[in-house]
């Protein structure tokens, strides 16, 4: 996430006390999602691309689904929106571009992930909804030929009444969209000039922080991977400050929520849509 040090990481709300798991009963969605009965996510696909606005963004739960996914074979790659050169209050952007950048791909590294990309058009903290990135989006789908596609919410807020954070917004709808933009040839015409032909079979786009999540996976075998991709994220993380939750603690909060005990210890629910 951005946020120089003062963002809060997906899933948590900040407290005088320091960062806590959203209360179950509370806020937006978590109510609806403890009645909710969700189905084992589908293993029928091959290759997966995640899509995000910012190093550390895949790092807080869905990490370590796709070290379950790595392990099992699967081509997982990420594309990034931004380097999150706007995420460290005591480091300039110039500065912290690379070094996010670099921390991304370790991370990335820990959970078997060898190729990370990132656009070059937007900048960390003012990524706008619109054609520009649809268009980067959908010519990297095109690019990479994915059979999932995993984003982050667009909704406002999170469960448990966290607001989303702008660019994670835009750049999730921009993904959905994308998705139906890369199988369509008159739309962005130019991109088959470039060598990317169409590509319309991407079969799933998982939604992760979503507040009606429809299929899980139990990561409690993967969750030390996931820690350590967050771990990985080692200068952002000393800018959160000492008072802010381990990477093991908070994901401990995160994936290890009361409410989706019933499937794993440690749980990633995403919302799943089919497009075919």
């Amino acid at each position: 996430m951005t946020g120089g040090g003062n963002g809060v990481p997906l899933f948590a709300v900040r407290t005088p006390a320091g960062v806590l798991a959203a209360d179950p009963h509370e806020g937006s969605g978590w109510g609806t999602i403890g009645r909710m009965t969700l189905a084992e996510f589908p293993d029928d696909w091959q290759t997966a691309l995640c899509v995000v606005a910012h190093p550390d963004d895949l790092e807080y739960g869905t990490a370590a689904a796709v070290a379950q996914w790595t392990a099992a074979g699967k081509s997982v790659s990420y594309l990034l929106a931004t380097r999150g050169e706007a995420g460290i209050d005591g480091m300039p952007p110039e500065e912290a571009a690379p070094a996010r950048a670099q921390e991304e791909r370790d991370g990335a590294a820990e959970v078997g992930v060898d190729r990370v990309d990132f656009l070059d058009d937007f900048s960390d903290g003012v990524v706008e909804y619109g054609l520009p990135l649809r268009r980067g989006i959908a010519a990297h789908i095109r690019r990479v030929r994915p059979d999932l596609v995993v984003t982050t919410t667009f909704e406002e807020f999170f469960p448990g009444g966290f607001a989303n954070q702008a660019d994670h917004r835009a750049v999730g709808l921009a993904t959905i969209d994308a998705c139906a933009d890369a199988g369509n040839r008159w739309i962005f015409p130019e991109l088959i000039g470039e060598g990317l032909e169409p590509w319309g079979a991407v079969r799933y786009v998982a939604i992760a922080g979503s507040t009606t999540p429809t299929h899980y996976i139990d990561v409690t075998d993967t969750f030390d991977l996931g820690v350590a991709s967050l771990e990985a994220h080692r200068l952002y993380n000393e800018g959160l400050g000492t008072d802010f939750p381990s990477p093991r603690e908070l994901l401990t909060q995160i994936l290890g929520m009361e409410h989706l005990r019933e499937y794993g210890e440690k749980v990633w629910a995403p919302q799943l849509v089919s497009r075919r």
